[in-house]
């Protein structure tokens, strides 16, 4: 049995709710203030990348930070469950590190990129996944939102437009994600945001309670 596979070994696809969107939209926003208010109800998938960590960035919470070579050899014992490259970098979402979060009780999130979530779904039957798009009012507005960083080359914001539009026109076919929130007003986005998330995590529990 591969360990993909000893994921479903109980008859129940772990549930996993996959948030996406182009960088800049605020979804780490998002996702922080989840996390404050519902502590113990989500566990946040810890994904491995061999881009530098940032300032204030630790191994382990934040990322995995790897070499190339480290990650090219776990992708080699097939223990993503999704990787992609982005600005000559790897980003990837491990097996282990989604079993990790289902053994704890929680609801696993993924927050990754396009490919990632095509990925995901090519995995329908591994994982019982929910897919939640956060977008920007606007290109306009990302790029302004990418600028303000303050941390983005000229070379970086092209790449991240350029992306963003593919995501979104990813996100506008029928069927893409579950639930499309624009983040324009943060208070209203995160109660939609809220919202979706956590009603996962009551079906999640109410059905194992009927089991």
């Amino acid at each position: 049995m591969s360990e993909a596979q000893s994921l479903a070994v109980k008859g129940q696809r772990p549930v996993v709710v996959v948030v996406s969107g182009p960088s800049g939209t605020g979804k780490s926003t998002l996702l922080k203030r989840l996390f404050q208010e519902y502590p113990d109800y989500f566990g946040f998938s810890v994904s491995h990348t061999t881009r530098a960590p940032r300032p204030g960035e630790e191994d382990g919470k934040h990322y995995h930070f790897v070499s190339r070579d480290e990650f090219l050899s776990l992708v080699s014992q097939n223990k993503f469950i999704e990787y992609t490259e982005f600005s000559k970098n790897l980003y990837g979402t491990s097996i282990k590190a989604v079993k990790d979060v289902e053994d704890s009780g929680k609801i696993c999130i993924l927050d990754i990129e396009l490919q990632g979530v095509k990925a995901v779904k090519s995995k329908s039957s591994l994982l019982d996944a929910r897919f939640l798009f956060v977008a920007p009012p606007s290109l306009q507005v990302l790029e302004q939102r990418l600028r303000g960083r303050g941390t983005e080359t000229e070379e970086s914001i092209k790449t991240r437009l350029k992306v963003a539009e593919e995501e979104l026109g990813y996100a506008n076919q029928e069927g893409a994600h579950d639930l499309i929130i624009v983040n324009d007003v943060l208070d209203e986005a995160y109660e939609n945001f809220k919202a979706f998330i956590v009603e996962t995590y009551e079906k999640k529990f109410k059905k194992e309670e009927n089991l």
